[in-house]
């Protein structure tokens, strides 16, 4: 395992971001916060999803003044999910305004290039860190290249052309990210709020960019940090450029906390972007969510598509019941199952994971052994092999990660 980049332990709800603690899967609405049944349904499936902190846009007086409402409807229902408010423009004066949105939430994301310009930035800051200290809530102070503090870059701009070797416009940049970060952390700690409360993210969207910045940042503090690929986009484009960035920090031992920006597709699923940050963490083995699925990618053996539709049913069965399993069964998020599709690798890596099916190939005998734990169990055959199989690995589950 990686050595972790040092950081302090900051306590958002029930969850702990920071320190020795895995690193925590986070996502955000895209309902209008003021539709409360909305914002409310897909809080809920996203903390299904494995969501350990959601985070919803407080922008306007009704989204602010429907916070509690959301957070208490959540509570009702048995959901304890950290709800995170995400604040720009005039986040001070919506808290001012409804204190109990201030309340309610459980941590506050601050983006210091959008707080406000000249005079009334420092003002404006301060009071969104007051309402923070007040209510005694963490602040993410969430740098973004898009909306970069413009007086800090002016800053550096003017310092910068006097060097005598000046840095280039796009380390300039790095520069002008990370002190904006560091910058705004120390006046937060300046009004009160402690340094165990604050998280920092300095997010880009090219994947070489954001490497560097975070390695640079996470030299010069100890706070615990916000991953993300800012403005990922869509589909396998945003989905391997965020594993591509992420993949590299975290191997370094860099990031405590990690959200995949990704677009979804129109009427698309918001809980597929949970479920990317939770393969990026498995595949690098820092974290375990669900029992893996192994399936082979088929070639000129496997003209049938039966294994694929069965690898793909079995991962979708494993996936809907995992929030139950995850409090019924300890253990079972690391379990392997196999699903092959001829006689080539299929009896080997069927043998290697826990609970294994191959399947027969082309020309093949139709037949299909089961294998636990390195055995064969039995051979299923005809045309009820998909939920003879989906039975077998159900019983497995019982037998091995049940109450004993």
């Amino acid at each position: 395992m990686p050595a972790k980049h040092h950081s302090v332990a900051v306590k958002i709800g029930n969850v702990t971001v920071g320190g020795n603690h895995p690193v925590v899967v986070q996502s955000m609405t895209n309902t209008d916060t003021a539709d409360i049944d909305a914002t409310v349904q897909q809080t809920l499936a996203l903390a299904r999803a494995g969501s350990e902190m959601v985070r919803v846009t407080v922008n306007s007086s009704e989204a602010a003044q429907a916070v509690p409402y959301i957070k208490e409807r959540l509570l009702q229902q048995g959901c304890h999910v950290p709800l995170i408010g995400d604040f720009h423009f005039n986040g001070h004066k919506l808290l001012t305004e409804h204190p109990a949105c201030a309340e309610a939430l459980d941590k506050y994301r601050i983006n210091p290039g959008n707080v406000g310009r000249g005079k009334k930035r420092d003002e404006q800051f301060s009071t969104l860190i007051e309402f923070a200290v007040r209510y005694h809530k963490p602040v993410r102070i969430g740098v973004n290249w898009g909306s970069l503090d413009q007086a800090v870059l002016a800053r550096l701009m003017d310092e910068n052309a006097q060097r005598s070797e000046p840095l280039d416009s796009q380390h300039l940049m790095y520069d002008a990210m990370i002190t904006s970060a560091l910058e705004s952390a120390a006046q937060a700690e300046a009004i009160g709020l402690a340094h165990n409360k604050i998280i920092l993210s300095v997010k880009m969207s090219g994947v070489q960019d954001l490497i560097n910045v975070y390695q640079r940042l996470a030299h010069q503090c100890d706070f615990p940090l916000h991953l993300g690929l800012t403005e990922a986009g869509m589909g396998s484009k945003g989905i391997v450029a965020s594993a591509a960035a992420l993949a590299v920090l975290l191997q370094q031992g860099i990031g405590d906390t990690i959200r995949i920006s990704l677009t979804p597709e129109p009427g698309g699923d918001r809980t597929q972007e949970v479920i990317v940050a939770q393969e990026i963490l498995q595949s690098m083995g820092l974290r375990s969510f669900t029992p893996q699925v192994i399936a082979c990618p088929g070639c000129g053996r496997t003209s049938s598509t039966y294994f694929q539709q069965l690898a793909r049913d079995i991962q979708t069965f494993l996936r809907h019941n995992m929030p139950a399993w995850r409090k019924q069964y300890q253990g079972v998020e690391n379990m392997t199952v196999a699903v092959m599709g001829c006689v080539v690798n299929g009896p080997g890596e069927s043998k290697h994971a826990n609970i294994g099916i191959s399947l027969p190939g082309t020309g093949e005998k139709p037949v299909a052994p089961v294998y636990e734990d390195g055995e064969k169990t039995v051979t299923l055959k005809g045309d009820n092999i998909a939920q003879e199989f989906q039975g077998i690995v159900e019983r497995y589950i019982e037998r091995h990660y049940g109450d004993h």
